[in-house]
C-alpha cells in the first residue's frame, strides 16, 4: 500500500511542477488537464502522509515493546499499538476507495433531463415533482440551477422539462438518478380513488466542456422558432426560440427559455455537446457493465430504478433492494442517503472486481 501511495504522491509533485511550466501556460487545455489532476490526487495525498506516520508509530510501539526495560513505556507502547492497529484496519480500507479509479466526467456540472412518462396527465404532474425534488436537492448543496427548455403539462407539472445543476461534484453525485421512477399514488384526477401507477424518466448527461467535443459549425444545422406556452400557444412574436441538429449523429438540443436567441443558442449548444459527449459515455458504460455486471451504473435508461408509493409512504431503490419510508422528506429533496449507498454499492463492486489490491 505505502509503495503505491509512495508512487501517487510523486507524480503529485510532478503535476505541481508541470502546471507552472510554460507549456502548461500556453496550453489551456492541458492545464485544465493538470489542474484537476493535481486536485483528483490531493486527497489521496493527504492520506498517504498520515498513514505513513501511522505506520510509523506502528513501527516505534513495537520497537519500544520488544527493547526496552522500562515497564511504563513498553505499557504505554502497548496501549498506542492498539489503538493505531485499529486506526490502520480502517485507513486501509478508506484508501482502498480512494484508489479506485475515478470517472473522469464526476466532477462535471449536470445537465438534467426529466420526461413524462406513462400514465398521461399525473406523469406530467409527477414530472414537476421529481424537478421540486432535484432542486430542492441542489438548494441544500448550494448549487446553481437553470432552465434549458420545458414543455408544461395540460394539467400542471412537465412533459419535459431539461436544466443545468452547476457546482462541486454535481454528475458524481446524480448520474445514479438516471433511469425510470414510478409513482404508485391516487390521482387529482381520479374520482373512485384507485390508485395508479405513472412514471417519469430521468436522464443526467456531464456538461461537456469545449475541451471535451470540438463541434463544427459546419456540422450543426441552427433553425429557429416562436417560444410557445402551455397547449401549444406561441408565448412571442419574434423567432428566439432556437433548435440545433447535429448532422453527422442527428442529435437534437432546443431552448426557448431566454428571450433573446443569442442565449437561447448559447444554452442549446451546451446541451447538443452534452448529449454528444454522453454518448460516448453510454458506451463506455454498456462495455462497463458487460464486463462488470453491476447493478448500479449499467446506462440503462429503460431500466426501473425507484418506486414512491404514496399510500405507504414508501420509497424503494430497486438497484440494491433498499426502501425507506421517508416519502415526504424525499419529495422535498432528502435524498442524499440514496447518493450514498448507490455509490458504495458501485465501490463495493470495484472493489470486488479487483480494481484494488492490498499489493
Amino acid at each position: 500500500m505505502l509503495d503505491k501511495l509512495s508512487a501517487i504522491n510523486d507524480r503529485y509533485l510532478e503535476v505541481e511542477q508541470l502546471i507552472s511550466s510554460p507549456d502548461a501556460m500556453n496550453d489551456m487545455k492541458l492545464y485544465v488537464q493538470l489542474s484537476k489532476e493535481y486536485k483528483d490526487l490531493e486527497s489521496i495525498v493527504k492520506a498517504y502522509k498520515e498513514y505513513k506516520n501511522l505506520v510509523e508509530n506502528i513501527d516505534e510501539a513495537k520497537d519500544i515493546i520488544n527493547n526496552s526495560d522500562d515497564v511504563e513505556m513498553k505499557e504505554m507502547a502497548k496501549m498506542e499499538l492498539d489503538e493505531n492497529l485499529t486506526r490502520k484496519e480502517q485507513m486501509d480500507e478508506d484508501i482502498k476507495v480512494l484508489l479506485i479509479p475515478k470517472d473522469p466526467a464526476d466532477a462535471k456540472n449536470a445537465v438534467m433531463e426529466i420526461r413524462a412518462g406513462t400514465g398521461g396527465d399525473e406523469a406530467s404532474i409527477f414530472a414537476g415533482d421529481l424537478y421540486k425534488m432535484y432542486t430542492s436537492y441542489a438548494s441544500a448543496k448550494g448549487w446553481k440551477t437553470e432552465l434549458v427548455d420545458v414543455a408544461d403539462g395540460t394539467v400542471g407539472g412537465y412533459k419535459e422539462i431539461i436544466f443545468n445543476i452547476n457546482g462541486e461534484n454535481v454528475y458524481g453525485q446524480l448520474k445514479f438518478e438516471s433511469g425510470v421512477h414510478r409513482v404508485q399514488r391516487v390521482p387529482e384526477t381520479e374520482t373512485q380513488g384507485r390508485v395508479h401507477t405513472s412514471a417519469a424518466t430521468v436522464i443526467v448527461l456531464p456538461e461537456a466542456e469545449e475541451f471535451d467535443i470540438e463541434l463544427k459549425s459546419a456540422d450543426i444545422r441552427k433553425d429557429t422558432y416562436c417560444s410557445s406556452g402551455p397547449g401549444g400557444q406561441s408565448v412571442n412574436t419574434t423567432y428566439s426560440a432556437v433548435r440545433l441538429t447535429h448532422i453527422p449523429t442527428g442529435v437534437v438540443a432546443q431552448c426557448q427559455d431566454q428571450k433573446s436567441q443569442h442565449k437561447n443558442y448559447d444554452k442549446a449548444l451546451k446541451v447538443l455537446r452534452s448529449r454528444i459527449y454522453e454518448m460516448e459515455l453510454q458506451k463506455k458504460l454498456e462495455e462497463d457493465a458487460k464486463n462488470r455486471k453491476t447493478m448500479v451504473s449499467s446506462g440503462d435508461r429503460s431500466a426501473k430504478i425507484r418506486t414512491y408509493n404514496y399510500p405507504q409512504g414508501r420509497v424503494t431503490e430497486h438497484r440494491i433492494g433498499l426502501t425507506k419510508y421517508n416519502l415526504q422528506a424525499t419529495m422535498t429533496g432528502d435524498i442524499q442517503e440514496f447518493i450514498d449507498e448507490l455509490q458504495l454499492a458501485e465501490n463495493a463492486e470495484k472493489l470486488k472486481e479487483g480494481t484494488i489490491s492490498d499489493e
